[in-house]
C-alpha cells in the first residue's frame, strides 16, 4: 500500500508524535492521579474494559468482515492519546486526571493490548485472518521508547518539553492527514463502496464510548468533572498508534481493508469530540450556576 519512502516518512512522524506525547507526561502527574485512585481505576477499566467490549459487540452486531472486525477491535483496545487531554481542558474536565489516565493507559498498553486482542480475537472466531499478536507487542514496545525519551526531556527541561509537545501535536495531525490523503487518493472507490455497517461502527464506537464512559463515572460516584474526563478518555482513542500498528504488523495485502475503519473513526471522532465538549461545557456552566 505504501512505498518505502512513504513508510519511512510515516515512521518519522510516528516517532515525533510519540515523543511529543511523552513530553506531556510525567511520573508526578501519574502520582497525582494515584491520589484519586477511584477515578483512575474507573478510567482504566473504562479504557480497557468498555472500549474493547464495545468494539467487539459492534463487530458482531454489524457482522463485519474478519479484517475490518479486527481493526475495529484494535481501535477499541488502543489507549487514549493526548487529544483527550486537550478536549478535557475544553470540556471543563479534570486535566490532571486526564493526563494521569493517558500515562497509565499508554504504559499499560504494552501488555494489555496483546492480551485483549488475543481474548477478543479468539472470541470472534475469525479464521481467515490471523492477528500478529507478537508483532503488535514488539511494535508497542518500540513505540514506548520515544514516549520515555519525551518524559525524560520534560523532567530535565520543561520549556523544551513544551516545544516538543507542540511539534508532537502537529505530527499527530500530519499522520492522520497523510494517511487520509494517501488512502482516499488511491482507494477512492473503496470509500464509495464501503458498506453502511463500516461507517456506523466507526461513528458509534466513539459516541457510545463517551456515553458509557460518562455513565461509568456517574454511577460509581465520581464528580461531574471527573465523569466528563473519564468519558472523553474512554471515547477518544490514539488513532495514529492504531494505524501505525496496522501498517507495521498487518500483511500488506490486508492493510488497505484494515485501515478503512480507523481512518473513518479518526474523521468522525474529531467532530464528535467537539460536539461532546461543547455539551460538557454547557453542563459545567449549569453546575456553577446551580445553588
Amino acid at each position: 500500500m505504501l512505498t518505502s519512502v512513504e513508510k519511512a516518512g510515516l515512521a518519522v512522524m510516528i516517532f515525533v508524535l510519540m515523543f511529543g506525547m511523552g513530553a506531556t507526561l510525567t511520573w508526578t502527574d501519574f502520582a497525582r492521579g494515584l491520589k484519586k485512585p477511584k477515578a483512575l481505576i474507573i478510567g482504566f477499566l473504562s479504557q480497557f474494559g468498555i472500549m474493547p467490549a464495545l468494539a467487539f459487540g459492534l463487530a458482531r452486531i454489524f457482522q463485519l468482515p474478519d479484517v475490518v472486525a479486527m481493526s475495529l477491535i484494535l481501535v477499541g483496545c488502543t489507549p487514549g492519546g493526548t487529544t483527550s487531554n486537550l478536549f478535557s481542558y475544553y470540556a471543563k474536565g479534570d486535566v490532571a486526571l486526564s493526563i494521569s489516565m493517558t500515562t497509565a493507559s499508554t504504559i499499560a498498553a504494552v501488555f494489555m493490548m496483546p492480551m485483549l486482542l488475543l481474548i477478543y480475537g479468539s472470541a470472534s472466531g475469525q479464521t481467515k485472518f490471523a492477528l500478529p499478536y507478537g508483532n503488535i507487542a514488539s511494535s508497542l514496545i518500540v513505540m514506548l521508547i520515544p514516549v520515555v525519551i519525551g518524559m525524560y526531556v520534560r523532567k530535565k527541561n520543561h520549556r523544551a518539553a513544551q516545544i516538543c509537545e507542540k511539534i508532537g501535536g502537529w505530527a499527530g495531525s500530519l499522520v492522520i492527514l497523510f494517511l487520509l490523503v494517501e488512502f482516499f487518493a488511491r482507494n477512492n472507490q473503496v470509500l464509495k463502496e464501503a458498506p453502511f455497517a463500516v461507517f456506523a461502527s466507526a461513528v458509534l464506537l466513539g459516541i457510545v464510548g463517551f456515553l458509557l464512559g460518562y455513565g461509568a463515572g456517574f454511577f460509581t460516584g465520581l464528580t461531574p468533572k471527573e465523569s466528563r474526563t473519564v468519558a472523553l478518555e474512554t471515547g477518544i482513542q490514539n488513532t495514529p498508534m492504531t494505524m501505525a500498528l496496522i501498517i507495521a504488523t498487518f500483511p500488506a495485502a490486508q492493510q488497505r481493508e484494515a485501515l478503512l475503519l480507523p481512518l473513518l473513526y479518526a474523521v468522525f471522532i474529531v467532530i464528535d469530540s467537539v460536539l461532546v465538549s461543547l455539551l460538557f461545557r454547557f453542563m459545567a456552566r449549569n453546575e456553577v450556576a446551580s445553588p
